[in-house]
C-alpha cells in the first residue's frame, strides 16, 4: 500500500464521526464519564482545549505541508470554518496530489459539496473529484481530532499503563460507533500522566486492510491562542506495542496559523 492512501482512507471514518456534535454536560451538571478511559480523554480535552473553545476561534487559516518518505511534498493554504465545517485547500504545490494538474489547484467544501479548481477553473472530473472529497474531510479532521475525541459515537477502554523512554503513559482505546456491520478504524491513545496530553498514537485503516500492524503517529505541540495544537506530526508502519523499525517518517506540519479571519461562508464557495 502506499502510504499517500492513508489519508485518503481516513477521511471515511473520520467523516463519518466529523459531523458530531461533542459530548458534554447541560450548564451546571457535572461531566459523567462512561469508564476511566472516557474521563482521562475529557481531561486531555481541558489541557489542549475542547470543541467549543475551538468553535469560539470561529475560523482558522495554516500553512499545510506534507512530505512522504520518497520525498514528495504538499504545501496547501488552509481555510476552515468550523460552524458547519467548511474547508478550503489552495496547492500551490501539489506532488502527491494530483501530481498530473500543473500549477495551482483549490479544493473546497461549501456545506453541501466537494467542488475542485484548477488555474481557477472549474474541475468536473469524477476522480479527481472523490480525491476532493477524501482531502477535505481528512484535513479538518487531523485539526480538530483532539477536542474531537469527545464527539457522539466513540467508545472508551482503558488498556493499563505503560513507560516509554522514561514516560509514563496512560493507554487509552478509541472505537467509532457504526451503523454498518463491518468494523471500525482503531485509536490507541498514549496520554502522557505528567502532561495529560496525547504524545502519540496507534490507528488503523481497515479500508485498506492495515489492522494487524497499525501506524504511529508522534506529535508536538504549540500553544496558538490558549490552544495547544499538535503542529508537528509524524507517522510509520508499528506494531500494537508501539513498536517501529528504522524506516523514515510520513512528516506533516502545520505554520502560519491564525484564527478569527472573519472567514464567512461565501469564502468556500467555487
Amino acid at each position: 500500500m502506499k502510504i499517500h492512501l492513508l489519508a485518503l482512507t481516513l477521511s471515511l471514518s473520520l467523516l463519518s464521526c466529523g459531523n458530531s456534535d461533542t459530548n458534554k454536560p447541560e450548564k451546571n451538571q457535572p461531566q459523567k464519564f462512561e469508564n476511566k478511559g472516557h474521563q482521562l480523554v475529557y481531561e486531555m480535552t481541558q489541557k489542549v482545549g475542547d470543541y467549543d473553545k475551538l468553535r469560539d476561534k470561529k475560523d482558522v487559516v495554516y500553512t499545510y505541508t506534507y512530505q512522504t518518505p520518497d520525498g514528495k511534498t504538499d504545501i496547501s493554504t488552509e481555510k476552515y470554518l468550523f460552524d458547519g465545517e467548511l474547508s478550503y485547500g489552495a496547492y500551490n504545490q501539489h506532488e502527491r496530489t494530483l501530481p498530473q494538474l500543473e500549477g495551482l489547484i483549490e479544493q473546497g467544501f461549501n456545506g453541501k459539496e466537494f467542488w475542485l479548481k484548477h488555474m481557477g477553473e472549474v474541475v468536473t472530473n469524477e476522480d479527481y473529484l472523490k480525491r476532493v472529497a477524501f482531502n477535505r474531510p481528512t484535513n479538518f479532521y487531523w485539526f480538530t481530532m483532539m477536542p474531537k475525541l469527545l464527539d457522539d459515537g466513540l467508545n472508551y477502554e482503558y488498556l493499563g499503563e505503560k513507560t516509554i523512554v522514561n514516560k509514563k503513559y496512560d493507554i487509552v482505546k478509541v472505537t467509532f460507533n457504526s451503523t454498518k456491520k463491518e468494523a471500525t478504524d482503531i485509536y490507541q491513545l498514549y496520554i502522557n500522566k505528567n502532561t495529560a496530553m496525547v504524545d502519540q498514537f496507534l490507528f488503523t485503516v481497515v479500508d485498506f486492510d492495515v489492522i494487524d500492524t497499525p501506524y504511529l503517529m508522534k506529535l508536538e505541540y504549540e500553544n496558538i491562542d490558549g490552544l495547544l495544537l499538535p503542529t508537528k506530526r509524524k507517522y510509520k508502519k508499528s506494531t500494537w506495542n508501539a513498536d517501529v523499525t528504522d524506516k523514515p517518517w510520513t512528516t506533516v506540519t502545520w505554520t502560519d496559523i491564525k484564527f478569527e479571519n472573519d472567514l464567512t461562508k461565501k469564502d468556500f464557495r467555487k
